[in-house]
């Protein structure tokens, strides 16, 4: 079955660096966009990155834009969120997410979590000193 699992998560401080995993299972990577979330208590769940299945295109929120990169590795069935410089603000449940079907593009869902239909158990960032 599709699974998908993050890792990578911890307490860093300002400034500081993490990179996140999204370990995928049980389907072709190629075929699929996979996107970044993240939540805070009270908060809507906030589309940040995204990867496109059919180009190298990569997508980012402003709220992270030039801080985070998203890299997809097809052939290790992962994909990373490398994010430096992390702020405060950064704080939060880290989620990676599949949508159900292929041929879905980044650009128009990757801020929109109804449009993604599997998703990890997450992963916390805690940016503190």
């Amino acid at each position: 079955q599709v699974q998908l699992v993050e890792s990578g998560g911890g307490l860093v401080q300002p400034g500081g660096s993490l990179r996140l995993s999204c370990a995928t299972s049980g389907f072709n990577l190629d075929y699929y966009i996979i996107a970044w979330f993240r939540q805070v208590p009270g908060k809507e769940r906030e589309g940040i990155s995204c990867t496109s299945s059919t180009d190298s295109n990569t997508y980012y929120a402003d709220s992270v834009k030039g801080r985070f990169t998203i890299v997809r590795d097809n052939v290790g069935n992962t994909v990373y969120l490398q994010m430096n410089n992390l702020k405060h603000e950064d704080t939060a449940v880290y989620y990676c997410a599949r949508p159900t079907f292929t041929l879905v593009d980044c650009a128009s869902t990757f801020k929109h979590p109804d449009e993604f239909d599997y998703w990890g158990q997450g992963t916390q960032v805690t940016v503190s000193s």
